[in-house]
Formats: C-alpha cells, structure tokens, sequence
C-alpha cells in the first residue's frame, strides 16, 4: 500500500512524473520569455537600447533565479574584459564600476571555453582549487558569488564578449536546455547592438554628409562672390584697354603699316575674348543670386528678345516655331539657356546656308525643346565634355567657353535634363527638358 500511494503522489492522472511537468512547463515559460524579449528588440526604439538590455537582463535573471546578469566586452587587443550592463537583485551590491578592464590573466578557463564556442559554468565556487594569489576561487568568493555562467557573444565569427549569471544568496544550478536558450539570448543581445552600432554609423555618416553640404555650401558662395567680384574688377581695365587700342589705330591710320595693324587687331580680339571669359564667369556665377520670384514667360516673346541681342550673320537663316509654349521660370534663366545654345549653333556654322531650326514638342509633363543646326558637328567624345565650364572645340573662337555650361547648371537647377545628338559635317540638335510647371 505505501508504493502505491507514493506513485499516486509523484504522477499526474496522465501517468507522467510530476517533476518531469515541471521541468517541461519550465522551459516552455523560459522559451516564451525569450520570444517576448525578442519582439521587444525587433518593435522597440533602438535609441533606447540601454534600457532594453537592462530590462531584457533583469527579467531573464529572474527567470533563472540569479541575483546578478551582466555583459561583458572583449578586448584581447590588451587582454581585458569590461563590464558593459548589469542588474543586480534588490540587496545585492553591483560590481559594474570595479569590473573595468579586468585581466584575462585572472580567469583563462572560461576564455577558453568562450573560444570554443562553449558555456562556462561553476555550479559550486566553494569547489574550485585555490591555486595562485590571484585565482578565479578567490576574485569570485570576494564578489560572493556562489555559482555562475556565462555564455559566449559571437559577432561574425569573432568572440567579443559574454553574458552572464551570478548566483549570491545559493547554488544554483542550469540544464542543457536552459544553456542553449541563454545562448539564444545572447545572440539577440549581439544583433540588437549590432543593430544599434549600424544606426549610429549611419547617423554619423549623415552628420558628416550635412556638415559637408554645408561646407561646400559655404565654399560655393564664397567662390561665387570671389568670382563675382574678379569679373567686375577686370572688366574696367579690359574696356580702357580696348578704348585706347581703337582710339591709337584712328588717330594712327596714315602710319600704322599692315603687319602693326594685324598686331593690333589681335589684340582687340584678345580683349574680347577676355571680355566674353570675364562675361561668362559672372553670368556662371549670377545663377544662384537671380532671386526673382519665379513666372510664366512668354517664349515667343523671349526668343524675339534674344535675336534683337544677338549678332546674326547674313549667312545663317533661323527658323522659330510658332505658338511655342509658357514656361514657370526665371525670365533671366530662361533667356540664358536659349541665348547660349543659340550662339553656340551660330559660332561653328560652317555652311555657305546655315540654318538653326528651334521648336518644341509636348511629352507629358514636361516639353521638350529642341535647337538644330547644319553646323560642323560634334564628335561623340565631347558630348559631355562640352558642358564643362572653360571647355572650347576651338580656340580661335571668341567665345567664353563658358556658356553650355551655365545652360546645363540652369537646367539641373529646374530639375531638367539636356543632351545632344550630332554627326561631324552634317550639324548638331541640342535637346532639352523643362517641367510644365517648374514649380513641382
């Protein structure tokens, strides 16, 4: 009779040790913990991540019945371990700020295990040899530690660091399965730092991004006044220059020979060069001042405006669309883009006829404009070339070289796009997009 009431008291009506229940219903408990704190980690603010790992670590450190969880950084470029999180139980003195830097030297046979991947686990301190002045027995008993574990953190193959669980007020003991599911967690506190570390870089990479917008910011407005500055400086000498060369060759006909003419001739077409580079960079450099607020032009009317400017030779015919569209911009820019692009087709015309065509055609939101002439033609090597500042096909032009390029800079300004098509001998189409309404 007294076996039969003990196996009534140790099994459940299922015929299953009662024990065994308890164990089972344990690490379903312990497994659920593990699932809440992940969701935790995947859900929460990673700005936060101290408060999450001292959260994550108190709860499992009850779970376990410890009276202190902690982590702990490698660094075996000196040979130490510091202590990063604690929690300690209510009464239980916090050992954070003395375990900083601690020597590997101390405790070489959980840094051992920890390499191999493995937990350290010293279920009795009482029973560890007594070996040295400075032995594990000795630094854990000074902590009162009674029994411990700590499980390896692994980044990418890299030990670097541990968790761990200090047991003060009695021995305690760990099954396999609670072993693996610690270092569940332990592989979550890694991905939720490693979490935190990728944020913080990208913060800091965008810091360093705005501080260099700004900087380059503030540099191009520099050059901008500097380059505004310069050309209006040297425009004055350039004009009293070219007065007084016109002025000597007038009232010097009768004794300036052919070769001193020629001499002479040239230097008043190096002065408008000049004049035009000098002319060019402050335009390049006006771009960003023009602050006029943006309207509807006219392009039929802005187009008759720009031949009125512009010396067109008997030689070349320039045809205009009619009816061309409105466009929201800048009336200034506007012109610009025209203007260049225009002076560009009239410089390397090369034809007994030359003829510029201009037109648009509406594609969805935007138009698309067109400039086409029978000029020399571009080589393909120089399609994107061509839009750099000072850039010039030929040198014995009087032009800046300068102007496509304050096309393409007003263009990119209104989020457009430009490119041309070309054959060498048979001329060159300009194309260009502008937005309906500049203003989206």
């Amino acid at each position: 009779m007294q076996n039969i009431s003990q196996d009534k008291t140790n099994n459940n009506p299922n015929g299953l040790p009662l024990e065994k229940d308890k164990i089972i219903e344990r690490q379903i408990r312990f497994q659920e913990l593990l699932i809440s704190i992940s969701t935790q980690y995947i859900n929460s603010d990673l700005s936060d991540i101290n408060k999450l790992i001292n959260t994550s670590l108190q709860q499992i450190g009850e779970f376990v019945e410890s009276d202190r969880s902690y982590v702990f950084s490698y660094n075996f470029s000196n040979n130490t371990a510091s202590n990063t999180y604690e929690w300690c139980a209510n009464g239980i003195e916090p050992e954070l700020d003395k375990l900083q830097q601690v020597s590997l030297e101390y405790f070489p046979q959980w840094v051992e295990a920890h390499k191999a991947g493995k937990a350290f686990f010293v279920e009795n301190v009482d029973l560890l040899p007594e070996i040295g002045q400075q032995n594990l027995h000795d630094i854990l008993e000074q902590q009162g530690i009674k029994s411990l574990i700590t499980i390896p953190k692994f980044k990418n193959k890299e030990l670097i660091g541990f968790i761990g669980f200090d047991s003060v007020r009695k021995i305690n003991k760990y099954n396999e399965n609670e072993k693996e599911i610690l270092f569940v967690f332990a592989n979550m506190l890694v991905n939720a730092l490693q979490r935190k570390e990728n944020e913080e870089r990208i913060k800091a990479q965008e810091a360093r991004k705005e501080e260099l917008l700004l900087f380059l910011s503030k540099q191009n407005q520099e050059l901008n006044e500097y380059a505004h500055a310069v050309s209006h400086d040297l425009k004055a000498p350039l004009i009293n220059i070219y007065t007084l060369v016109t002025w000597f060759m007038d009232d010097n006909k009768a004794f300036i020979d052919e070769a001193a003419l020629n001499s002479l001739k040239q230097v008043l077409f190096n002065v408008e060069k000049m004049n035009l580079l000098i002319q060019g960079i402050f335009d390049y450099s006006t771009i960003d001042k023009q602050t006029d607020d943006d309207k509807l032009v006219n392009l039929n009317v802005t187009l008759k405006e720009i031949l009125q400017t512009i010396v067109v030779p008997n030689s070349i015919q320039i045809t205009v669309e009619e009816n061309l569209p409105m466009v929201f911009g800048n009336t200034w820019k506007i012109m610009q883009i025209f203007k260049h692009v225009i002076q560009n087709a009239i410089n390397f015309s090369d034809k007994d006829k030359g003829l510029i065509n201009i037109g648009c055609v509406e594609k969805g939101s935007h138009y698309e404009f067109f400039i086409k002439d029978n000029g020399i033609g571009i080589k393909a090597d120089y399609f994107e070339k061509i839009f750099n500042v000072f850039t010039k096909l030929d040198s014995t032009k009087s032009s800046s070289g300068m102007g496509l390029s304050i096309v393409k800079k007003i263009i990119n300004q209104y989020n457009g796009e430009i490119w041309l098509k070309s054959e060498e001998g048979l001329g060159t189409t300009f194309y260009f997009k502008l937005l309906k309404d500049i203003k989206k």
